[in-house]
């Protein structure tokens, strides 16, 4: 297969945007080593993806679930680490900070914490030059 169309990878996916999807997936997956089913003769990445699936000799289903996976998971702190989430709110000072937040919210008229101004008149301007 020297050149992949879209015709060629329908049998395989439902549609352009999954082909698109996929194809994504296994670039991202033979960047970070996994090894090409297909011969990838100096092709890029891109190129082998699409041979990939116009072949039929990558697991589909296995690239969905992969694709959708990617998207779920959250990065893992490593041990040396610090996670900016306490558990339970159990940190007596960010409960402080809190309730220090919560009581200046409070006290405070609303128009200081919207951070809309009144726009200048152009009447404003005009009375200014007038006066001159």
């Amino acid at each position: 297969m020297a050149r992949i169309t879209n015709s060629d990878t329908l049998p395989f996916v439902e549609s352009r945007y999954e082909l698109g999807m996929l194809a994504s997936q296994r670039v991202r997956d033979l960047n970070g080593g996994a090894e090409p089913v297909v011969d990838s003769d100096g092709d890029k990445p891109t190129v082998v993806a699409l041979r990939e699936i116009a072949t039929g000799k990558l697991d589909i289903e296995n690239l969905r679930h992969e694709f959708v996976q990617s998207y779920k998971e959250t990065p893992a702190i490593a041990d040396d680490e610090e996670s900016l989430e306490i558990a339970n709110g159990e940190d007596p000072q960010l409960r402080e900070i809190d309730a220090e937040l919560e009581n200046a919210l409070l006290d405070e008229p609303a128009d200081e914490f919207t951070g809309v101004t009144e726009p200048e008149s152009d009447t404003d301007d005009a009375a200014a030059e007038s006066d001159e």
